[in-house]
């Protein structure tokens, strides 16, 4: 579960930079859509890197997820009765949100990708082959924005728990001071992803980012 993570924050750390871009335009933001389908020509047939990213991707996404759910399992067998008082005083309100934050994630990520990825639903009715115009219709349905919004907050929650736990597991957190690092490391991880995406809807609203 830990290595499973650690591959997707590398991921949403590109994917960000990626979105970005829509900061400096129309042609740039499409153009860099276009350079990820062409790496590897001629090599490699025209999208053929995005694709084994995305095969990868989808292994580790389902690596992820069965862990998650074996994890759960084996915690609910644990104690075969509940508590009858149970209180979390050293839990934080980032590692009492993963379960459901990952709930969260995963449907929003199914929606993201019909939006954006399979099928593309433009929401305004518009085209859907224009990358950088699908992005700027779709964040101003305000409604959508809240939204993804939503699933920033429940993402950088669960990056900032879930950079400590992989630390922890991958034998990181040997000593005060490198639980102190990994901690931290939580936090900026979860600050610099969950409010990097949110600058480009909040710059669409804005009418910063506009067609």
């Amino acid at each position: 579960m830990a290595v499973s993570g650690v591959v997707f924050i590398g991921f949403v750390l590109a994917h960000m930079y990626g979105n970005l871009k829509a900061f400096a335009g129309h042609d740039a933001f499409n153009d860099y859509a276009e350079h990820l389908r062409e790496i590897g020509e001629p090599m490699l047939p025209h999208s053929g890197v995005l694709w084994i990213l995305r095969v990868g991707l989808i292994a580790a996404l389902v690596v992820h997820v069965y862990c998650a759910v074996t994890l759960w399992r084996r915690a609910s067998s644990a104690r075969s009765t509940k508590y009858v008082v149970k209180k979390n005083p050293g839990a934080s309100r980032s590692s009492l949100m993963m379960r459901w934050g990952g709930v969260t994630i995963l449907v929003f990520l199914v929606w993201h990708l019909l939006n954006f990825t399979i099928g593309k639903v433009n929401p305004q009715g518009g085209a859907t082959n224009d990358p950088y115009n699908l992005l700027v219709d779709t964040f101003d349905v305000w409604w959508l924005t809240v939204i993804y919004l939503v699933a920033m907050v429940a993402l950088g929650l669960h990056l900032h728990h879930g950079v400590w736990s992989a630390a922890q597991t991958l034998g990181w957190t040997g000593n005060a001071a490198k639980r102190q690092r990994a901690k931290a490391a939580g936090l900026v991880v979860a600050l610099v992803i969950s409010i990097g995406f949110s600058l480009v809807p909040l710059g669409v609203l804005a009418g910063i980012i506009t067609k």
